[in-house]
C-alpha cells in the first residue's frame, strides 16, 4: 500500500492538517458566539477573543463603516486597549485598513515593518510579524467593514490562515445585517410607539373635552391639578355626562401616560367573573380555566384602571377591592401567590354613595378610600350654554364616521337648546346621529331636529304617562312592571332601575331577557 506524506509523516502536511482541524473548531465556536446575542459590539469583542483563545489570531480588530459618513470606525477589539475608542477612524484607501475596504479584496503582510502604509493607529501590532485583513462583506453592497488580526509567528500558511478569516468575515456580515434590521424594526417601533402616543395624548387632550360654562372650568382646573398626581379619583355624574372621557384625559396627561390605560364597567359582570376580570386566574381554577390569566389589575401595572359605575359592586367583592386599594396586593383567582402592583385607580359613579353608606349598602372605609379627589361631572341641563359647542363637534364626528360634509343651521340649536336632555351628552349624540341619518342634503335643520329630536318642553321632565301603572300592583307580571317603570322614568333605565329598587346592571339583564324593546327619545 503506497504511503501519503501524512503517513510517512511530512512536517507541511503535517501542520496543514494540525491548522485545519484548529480552524474547524474555531469556526465552530464562532458560529455559537455568533448566536448567543443581538448586542453587535458585544457578540464581535467575544468572536475576537475566540480566535485569539481557539486560533491563534491575536490582536483582531473588527471596523464597520459609519452609515452616515462612510468612514470605517473602530467597532471592537481584543488587546489590553481601554474603551472608547471612537475617535479611530479610517477613510476608505487611507492605509492597509482602509485599502482593504476600498478594494474588497484581502491583504496579508508577511511582515508589519515592511510596509510604509501601515498606519498602527493603536500602537498594538509587532513589527517582526505577519498582519492579515479582510474585507466584511454585506451581500451585494460589498464590502462594509475590515476583520485584521496578527499571526503569532512568521508562518508559511498564511493564505490558509486568510481563506480561513473570510469565512468568518462572512459570518460576520451577516450578524451586520441581522442587527442592522432589528435596530431598524425597533427604531421603527419606536417611532410608531411614539407616534400613538402623540395620538393618544392629542385624541384625549383636554381641547378634546367640550365646554366653555363655569361649571366645566371648574372640571378642567380639577383635572389639570390631579393629573399631576397618583391621588385616586372618584368621578361623579349622572349617566352620558363624560365621566369616562374625563378619566382618558387625566390618564393621558399624567406621569403615567406612557403606561397603559385599562377600563373595566363593573356593572356589566357578576362577582364571580368580576374578580376573575380584576385580579385574573390560574390556570383549573375553575371550569373553563385553561390557562393562566392576567386581570385588569396586573395589565394596568404601571398605569391607570378606570372602574365605572363603581357603585354597582356588591358588599362581598367591595372588600375584596378594599384591599387592593389600600395595600396594591392580591392574589389570582385559585393562586395563592400574593402579587403586587402599581396602579392608579379611577372611578366613576352616578350613585349617591353618601346615601349608600349610611343605609349599610356600601362600606364606608371603601367609600372614602375612593373619595380621595372627587369630580362632579355637571349634566347637560346645568350647562345649556355648552349645547351649540357640543352639536357642532358631534356633528363634525359624524361626519367624518359617514364619510361626508355635514352641518347644522343656527335654528336646529336652539331647537336643541329648548330641550331639558335628562339623557345628557349621550342623548344628544343619539339625537345628532338620527338628525344626520334623516338629512339628505347634509344640512341639519331645525325641520330635522323637529322630525327625529327631542320634543320635550323646556324646564320639564320627561311625563309619565297617562293612568301611570302602580309598579308595586301584585298582578302585575315582571315584564309588565319593567315596562311601566321605564315608561315612567322617561326610559332612562338608571332612572327605572331606582324606581324598582334594582340596580342599572340588573334593569338592563330583564330587558334583555324580556325582549323588551327599548324606545329612545
Amino acid at each position: 500500500m503506497k504511503q501519503t506524506d501524512a503517513d510517512t509523516g511530512a512536517p507541511g502536511e503535517r501542520a496543514r492538517l494540525t491548522q485545519l482541524e484548529s480552524q474547524l473548531e474555531t469556526l465552530f465556536e464562532v458560529s455559537r458566539v455568533l448566536s448567543r446575542s443581538l448586542d453587535l459590539h458585544q457578540t464581535l469583542r467575544a468572536l475576537l477573543k475566540t480566535l485569539h483563545e481557539r486560533g491563534g489570531l491575536e490582536r483582531g480588530i473588527v471596523c464597520l463603516m459609519d452609515e452616515e459618513s462612510g468612514e470605517l470606525m473602530l467597532s471592537a477589539i481584543h488587546d489590553e486597549v481601554a474603551e472608547p475608542f471612537e475617535t479611530i477612524r479610517y477613510r476608505p484607501g487611507e492605509g492597509v485598513i482602509g485599502h482593504i475596504l476600498e478594494a474588497d479584496e484581502p491583504w496579508i503582510l508577511p511582515r508589519v515593518g515592511d510596509e510604509p502604509r501601515f498606519l498602527d493607529r493603536l500602537n498594538l501590532y509587532h513589527r517582526d510579524l505577519p498582519f492579515i485583513g479582510v474585507p466584511i462583506r454585506l451581500g451585494e453592497e460589498g464590502a462594509i467593514g475590515v476583520l485584521a488580526v496578527q499571526p503569532p509567528d512568521r508562518d508559511t500558511l498564511l493564505e490558509e490562515r486568510a481563506l480561513f478569516l473570510e469565512m468568518v468575515a462572512n459570518l460576520i456580515g451577516q450578524a451586520v445585517r441581522l442587527a442592522r434590521t432589528v435596530a431598524a424594526e425597533q427604531s421603527a417601533l419606536r417611532e410608531e410607539r411614539d407616534k400613538l402616543r402623540r395620538h393618544l395624548k392629542g385624541a384625549h387632550g383636554f381641547e378634546n373635552i367640550i365646554g366653555h360654562t363655569q361649571r366645566m372650568r371648574v372640571v378642567f382646573d380639577q383635572v389639570r391639578q390631579v393629573a399631576k398626581w397618583n391621588t385616586t379619583v372618584l368621578i361623579r355624574g349622572e349617566s352620558g355626562t363624560g365621566k369616562e372621557l374625563i378619566a382618558s384625559a387625566i390618564h393621558y396627561n399624567s406621569p403615567r401616560a406612557r403606561g397603559t390605560f385599562i377600563k373595566l364597567n363593573c356593572a356589566a359582570l357578576p362577582d364571580s367573573l368580576l374578580e376573575s376580570e380584576l385580579f385574573g386566574h390560574e390556570k383549573g381554577a375553575f371550569t373553563g380555566a385553561s390557562g393562566l390569566r392576567k386581570g385588569r389589575f396586573e395589565q394596568a401595572d404601571g398605569g391607570t384602571l378606570f372602574l365605572d359605575e363603581i357603585g354597582e359592586i356588591s358588599a362581598v367583592f367591595q372588600a375584596k377591592l378594599l384591599r387592593v386599594l389600600q395595600e396594591g396586593e392580591f392574589e389570582r383567582v385559585g393562586g395563592n401567590r400574593t402579587l403586587k402592583v402599581d396602579v392608579r385607580v379611577i372611578a366613576a359613579t352616578n350613585r349617591n354613595l353618601e346615601q349608600e353608606v349610611r343605609e349599610g349598602q356600601f362600606r364606608e372605609d371603601l367609600y372614602y378610600r375612593l373619595n380621595v379627589m372627587p369630580i362632579y361631572m355637571p349634566a347637560l341641563s346645568e350647562r345649556i350654554e355648552d349645547i351649540p359647542d357640543l352639536a357642532r363637534f358631534l356633528v363634525a364626528k359624524i361626519a367624518k364616521t359617514q364619510g361626508r360634509e355635514l352641518t347644522i343651521t343656527d335654528s336646529a340649536v336652539r331647537a336643541l337648546m329648548r330641550h331639558d336632555w335628562p339623557g345628557n351628552v349621550r342623548e344628544l349624540e343619539n339625537c345628532m346621529e338620527r338628525a344626520a341619518v334623516m338629512s339628505e342634503t347634509g344640512v341639519i335643520d331645525s325641520d330635522v331636529i323637529d322630525l327625529t329630536g327631542p320634543r320635550v318642553e323646556p324646564g320639564m321632565d320627561l311625563p309619565a304617562p297617562p293612568n301611570a301603572v302602580d309598579l308595586q300592583d301584585p298582578d302585575l307580571d315582571e315584564r309588565e312592571r319593567v315596562i311601566a317603570a321605564l315608561e315612567q322614568a322617561g326610559w332612562v333605565q338608571a332612572k327605572a332601575a331606582r324606581l324598582l329598587g334594582m340596580t342599572p346592571r340588573q334593569i338592563a339583564y330583564r330587558i334583555q331577557t324580556l325582549n323588551i324593546r327599548v324606545k329612545q327619545f
